[in-house]
């Protein structure tokens, strides 16, 4: 039985992350950050995401609420924002209640110009 698409496009191994790390290019900020490898994907406009949430981020409800939003936003940059490439988000802590306080789109904003500092770079 095939995976959904979704599910395909996430980045699972340990050693793919490590690769992202290793190799991407990195942009921060005070609640994310965000590495870039643009060597990634099986094809060229595939784009596999992989997040992580730590624990000092808060409770497992907490962390799973946030990899849920993290997921969402990154669908609504659109197709064009990073193509062919793994991307990893890391939620740095009080990403909880930033979100609560200023709502999804602002994430989805930070999200963006994240990843439009990351593509002036190149």
């Amino acid at each position: 039985m095939n995976a959904p698409i979704a599910q395909r496009r996430r980045l699972t191994r340990s050693a793919d992350f490590d690769a992202v790390y290793r190799r991407g290019r990195s942009r921060s900020s005070r609640h994310l950050v965000v590495y870039v490898f643009a060597a990634g994907g099986s094809a060229p406009d595939d784009v596999r995401l992989g997040i992580t949430v730590p624990r000092k981020v808060g409770t497992a409800v907490v962390r799973n609420r946030l990899k849920r939003q993290l997921r969402e936003a990154v669908a609504a940059l659109g197709p064009d924002a990073v193509r062919g490439a793994d991307v990893v988000v890391v939620a740095r802590p009080g990403l909880d209640e930033a979100v609560e306080t200023h709502g999804f789109e602002w994430l989805v904003d930070e999200l963006r110009s994240l990843v439009t500092a990351r593509s002036a770079e190149e």
